[in-house]
């Protein structure tokens, strides 16, 4: 699926909603509503209301990294985005161009053999292509000191030209961010989970809605490269899976917090929809051929209409729905990307 609009740059969201105005928080942003080809508008803040007792969110605790470091090629400056650990030490990484504004820019991959220097005396060597699909991302074998270490002390988080400025880790880090065991993460921020407050989680309880916790470690997803998703690393604990077969074989709704939550809870749903406790990697990709055994909703951002994540929105609320609610969302000027605004379909 690609929606056929254009978003006009004007509609990106170049800083967190709450650096626009004195005494804004995360939750001051809009919240389309689509259930099928209705569509209404409402504040991020009206969630509790917009929910039932009874409804299950799927929120992912997986935390997010300072994953972009610079290095050079010979005398040239480059831009390593660490991407996932592999089982076999190595890191997924995708190597790009300074634009000279404090952002990057896409580059040409490879070759197989070529040395990044690092700070800290660290060395990175281009292995191999990450997938047959293309050569964006290399499989990078590391020397020196450890990786986790670099990005603590070296790294920021990764962000692309339609943002104004470096913003610090603690901008992309979601009220469910959890330090995971091996110190591993997201290298890009879960975002639909963003505008959530603790105040607004409290209030949702409080109301009778629950919440389920997963993590998927999300890799880079470039605005310039629209392919399916890699293989991530998840994991879906056995309580969770517990409390949505629950909520599924009740009267409430799984809604997942963003397209991570649904790649999670799907890959570890048999055909019989019963989720089961599973971690590993998933390659799963949720397309309308597919469609969703689990999931009944899903809040999410807003995608670019070239990217692959809108063929997970189609499975889980129709092409029409969908057409409909981004028409919507052009006419009524929301803003898109991870400082952005949400999108909630219902049944």
């Amino acid at each position: 699926m690609r929606v056929a609009v254009h978003v006009p740059e004007e509609l990106s969201a170049r800083i967190p909603v709450e650096q626009r105005g004195a005494g804004l928080d995360r939750d001051a942003v809009r919240l389309l509503l689509s259930r099928g080809c209705e569509v209404s508008h409402h504040a991020f803040m009206e969630l509790p209301r917009l929910l039932r007792a009874g409804d299950l969110l799927v929120v992912n605790t997986s935390p997010t990294l300072a994953a972009a470091v610079d290095g050079r090629v010979g005398h040239a400056r480059v831009v390593v985005h660490f991407s996932t650990r592999g089982d076999d030490g190595r890191w997924a990484v995708e190597l790009r161009d300074p634009d000279g504004q404090g952002a990057t820019r896409a580059r040409a991959g490879g070759p197989a053999g070529l040395e990044v220097r690092l700070p800290g005396g660290v060395r990175l060597v281009l292995e191999e292509p990450l997938s047959a699909r293309g050569d964006r991302l290399w499989w990078a074998r590391v020397s020196g000191p450890g990786v986790l270490g670099l990005l603590r002390e070296h790294g920021r988080p990764i962000r692309y030209s339609y943002t104004e400025r470096d913003q610090p880790l603690s901008v992309y880090q979601t009220v469910f961010a959890l330090p995971s065991a091996d110190g591993t993460g997201s290298a890009e921020m879960p975002s639909a989970a963003r505008p959530f407050t603790a105040r607004l989680v409290a209030e949702l309880v409080s109301r009778g809605v629950q919440f389920a916790p997963i993590t998927l470690h999300t890799g880079v997803a470039s605005a310039e490269a629209h392919e399916p998703p890699y293989p991530e690393r998840f994991s879906v604990p056995e309580a969770s899976a517990r409390l949505i077969n629950a909520v599924q074989a009740g009267d409430g709704r799984v809604v997942a917090v963003g397209t991570t939550a649904v790649r999670a809870v799907e890959s570890a749903a048999g055909p019989d929809g019963v989720v089961r406790a599973r971690e590993g990697w998933t390659d799963l990709v949720v397309a309308p051929e597919r469609g969703v055994r689990v999931v009944d909703g899903l809040l999410t951002g807003l995608h670019e209409p070239e990217a692959s994540h809108l063929l997970m929105l189609e499975a889980i609320a129709g092409r029409a729905a969908i057409d409909r609610s981004y028409e919507e969302a052009l006419r009524g000027l929301y803003l898109w990307h991870e400082f952005g605004d949400v999108h909630l379909i219902l049944p």
